[in-house]
């Protein structure tokens, strides 16, 4: 493991290289930057006491999807293919919800597709487009994508998709284990993106309690920022972190970005290609459904999606992010939950938070509320999106709003929150590390006080749906794997920024085998 001297020391002959390896030079040798070492009582009240039934807490971040485009349905009447409940502020109907533009009424609608066409379809959302689509409290939408959209399609020679995608919502048919873990755990309706911005500043927020000053995706996605696992290594806290590829984690704190190997694995090692998989087989402990059936799950465990989608006869990425099909995202998060819930010991006192980075472009009715933050620029959060605690420490069909009120919100850094109160302790103080770290809620609110419930409720059904959904793939490579395969298709900005980030990592010596 390099030290500070030997990183200068690289840098100081950086000038001396070929112009090509300097980059690489940066990322392998950039300053590790200290972690703050501000503390704060920690919070203990009755909710913060009911963290203590959690031993584990598994993270499983998605990409790009708003609340009401996900989980707004949960309200709509069954009629429109809602599940008519109360107790959530979802989706009220065309005549409540709804965009205009261009002269034209655009209300919300059921999607007919799980997945999108291209990178034409996937709606923008930089910080000055999240910034038009919140305009008029929320009545952006439509006009922002019909724009962007359309010159997205003339540079790509592709028909332009209809001005009303963005007001798509799936229901339980399109997302039968997110329809499953509604009715069952508990639905967090006011989770905000933290930052009214794109992907990468909102995974900041959750790892680093900031953005590094922009609400936009730097290119390459590489930063120099600490990350709150730093406090997990001096609290001593058995954590790690899976993913398919490179982790975020490495892209975004230099401490962690060519080392600490032991803490690193993939989320399952039977995806990997022949050369990957030897190479982890040699180097790696187990993926994470190894590590949970073995029963080593990790204080703190952290999720990182396949972010790439390059099909070939079955989807590569299941991250969400469009155009990619949102029934891989539940194949995933299917997956997570029974790795956990099989292992009956540990089970009882995991706490599993499903989340997204921020909401894609996609419309969502609630207005964005204020947050603490060093920086004035950074001081509203962002659109809503889905959130659910899975656990049998929470109450069955639990929403946000019906235990906590409609004023009560959380963002990314809830999740920081929730690890420092719980694992990281010290004479009655928790890190700060940042303001807007410090001033979020935890979420031992949304916790029942009576401990586990003892049943794992029964999921035959969505088992089927999605094992139906993985049969259609498999078919196709006797049907017709040409047509099934399709075409290559153009990668969004963000894969092509997550491939130049992976690229830099392995060229600046991140080794094969290694995520």
């Amino acid at each position: 493991m390099w030290g500070e001297t030997d990183r200068a020391a690289l840098r100081g002959v950086a000038h001396l290289l070929p112009e090509r390896l300097r980059q690489v030079i940066d990322i392998a040798a950039a300053a590790v930057p200290a972690a703050p070492e501000q503390r704060i009582p920690a919070p203990n009240d009755e909710a913060a006491s009911r963290l203590s039934q959690i031993d584990h807490i598994v993270v499983l971040m998605l990409e790009n999807r708003s609340f009401d485009h996900m989980l707004g349905y949960l309200s709509l009447p069954a009629d429109q293919g809602g599940r008519g409940r109360t107790d959530i502020d979802g989706l009220r109907g065309p005549d409540v919800n709804f965009n205009e533009h261009g002269g034209q009424r655009y209300p919300i609608h059921h999607l007919d597709r799980t997945a999108f066409t291209g990178e034409a379809e996937d709606p923008d959302h930089s910080g000055e487009s999240v910034d038009e689509q919140l305009s008029g409290g929320g009545q952006g939408f439509v006009e922002n994508f019909a724009r962007i959209s359309e010159a997205r399609a003339a540079k790509l020679k592709v028909p332009v998709p209809g001005p009303g995608l963005v007001m798509g919502y799936y229901n339980s048919e399109d997302l039968p284990v997110y329809d499953h873990l509604a009715a069952e755990y508990c639905v967090v309706d006011r989770w905000f993106s933290s930052v009214p911005g794109a992907t990468w500043p909102n995974r900041l927020y959750a790892l680093c309690g900031q953005s590094a000053g922009s609400r936009d995706d730097a290119l390459p996605p590489i930063y120099d920022l600490p990350t709150f696992v730093r406090y997990l290594d001096e609290a001593k806290v058995d954590w790690r972190w899976y993913s398919f590829d490179p982790a975020t984690l490495r892209a975004a704190d230099p401490e962690y970005r060519l080392s600490h190997h032991d803490r690193f694995g993939y989320v399952d090692a039977r995806k990997l290609s022949i050369r990957e998989e030897v190479v982890g087989k040699l180097t790696e402990k187990g993926s994470l459904l190894d590590d949970v059936a073995a029963g080593n799950l990790a204080a703190v465990s952290w999720i990182d999606p396949r972010f790439k989608d390059l099909r070939v006869l079955a989807p590569d990425s299941n991250d969400d992010h469009p155009p990619s099909d949102v029934i891989a995202g539940q194949d995933l998060a299917l997956t997570v939950y029974h790795a956990l819930s099989a292992n009956a010991a540990s089970w009882a006192k995991t706490l599993l938070i499903i989340t997204y980075d921020e909401h894609g472009g996609f419309y969502d009715h609630v207005s964005p509320p204020t947050a603490a933050d060093e920086h004035p620029d950074f001081r509203r959060l962002g659109v809503r999106v889905p959130a659910l605690l899975v656990s049998p420490l929470v109450e069955p069909g639990s929403t946000s709003t019906a235990l906590l009120g409609m004023d009560f919100h959380f963002d990314h850094t809830a999740i920081m929150k929730t690890i420092f109160t719980r694992f990281c302790q010290v004479d009655g103080e928790i890190p700060a590390m940042t303001a807007r770290a410090a001033a979020a809620n935890h979420l031992g609110y949304l916790l029942r006080d009576s401990g586990p419930r003892s049943d794992v409720p029964k999921d035959s059904d969505v088992v089927k749906a999605v094992s139906d959904w993985r049969n259609t793939w498999t078919q196709a490579r006797f049907s017709d794997p040409i047509g099934a395969a399709a075409p290559p298709h153009e990668l969004t900005d963000f894969q092509n920024g997550f491939y130049e980030m992976a690229r830099l990592l392995r060229q600046a010596g991140l080794p094969g085998g290694h995520p």
